[in-house]
């Protein structure tokens, strides 16, 4: 026998199981800020910036000692409704400041508006952390059929080697070129990687190019009082033929610098 099915039966708006409802006057509000209010921090300078460290599970056996049968969705709800959301801390004061701050990214601005009008290339350039090879935990996760097993001490003694990622970033191409160094940082390095990028990228996407605007942090080994590197630069502005213009950012800026947000920011879950 053939049944024949009815696809119109889709459940109304609305179906499925209710939530449970909170009881009206039960003073649940009231305990739920009272428990917070012994497990809560805040800010001293602005009284309506408040943190806790419970977790809802732990709510949650707090208020079942004051007689509130309760999910973590109903504590959730809670937390939403009294405006505790769960955020993560993010890098925004300034640890200091330089009274020609403002002046320099009007210059960089500038230059970077001139270097690509002229059409000449326009590259962020910056070092990541010594990275040490061999059994270590990463920061990440993937998927996977087994456990990944590391080393319970991420010691240096027990590296096979270390690996320095020196980064640059084309600007107008939107495009990333990576150098890794088995060494230290240092500026010879720094500009040793310059050269391979360009005889490797620039020269081939640029052949007319006369000039190379180079955006870059105060520290390091670019620092902008780091006479070293300005001599490994003039050789290797030589080397290549090219004017080569170093555009530092202001002290305390470097999270400004677009290969920090365009090119390191994607790199960050692969070393």
């Amino acid at each position: 026998t053939e049944l024949e099915l009815d696809i119109t039966g889709i459940r109304q708006p609305g179906g499925g199981r209710k939530k449970r409802p909170l009881p009206l006057n039960s003073g649940i509000d009231q305990d739920f800020l009272d428990i917070l209010q012994q497990h809560t921090a805040g800010n001293p300078m602005n009284s309506s910036i408040r943190w806790t460290y419970l977790k809802p599970r732990e709510i949650v056996s707090e208020l079942l000692k004051k007689g509130y049968s309760v999910s973590r969705n109903i504590v959730r709800y809670l937390l939403k409704k009294h405006e505790y959301v769960k955020r993560k801390a993010q890098k925004n004061i300034t640890m200091g400041g330089h009274p020609d701050r403002n002046a320099q990214f009007e210059n960089i601005t500038q230059l970077k508006q001139d270097y690509l009008d002229a059409g000449n290339p326009v590259i962020s350039m910056d070092t990541k952390k010594k990275e040490l090879l061999g059994t270590f935990y990463r920061n990440g996760s993937l998927y996977t059929q087994a456990a990944i097993q590391t080393n319970d001490h991420d010691f240096p003694s027990s590296a096979t080697g270390s690996v320095i990622p020196h980064g640059f970033y084309d600007l107008k191409r939107n495009t990333g070129y990576i150098t890794l160094g088995t060494s230290h940082d240092t500026s010879e390095f720094a500009c040793d990687s310059l050269f391979q990028w360009w005889v490797n990228e620039g020269i081939i996407h640029y052949p007319k190019a006369k000039s190379l605007l180079i955006l870059c942090d105060g520290g390091g080994s670019n620092s902008s009082r780091h006479y070293i590197f300005k001599e490994d630069l003039q050789k290797t502005a030589n080397a290549l033929g090219l004017e080569i213009r170093i555009a530092h950012y202001p002290p305390y800026t470097s999270k400004y610098n677009p290969i920090e947000h365009r090119f390191f920011s994607s790199c960050d879950s692969c070393l």
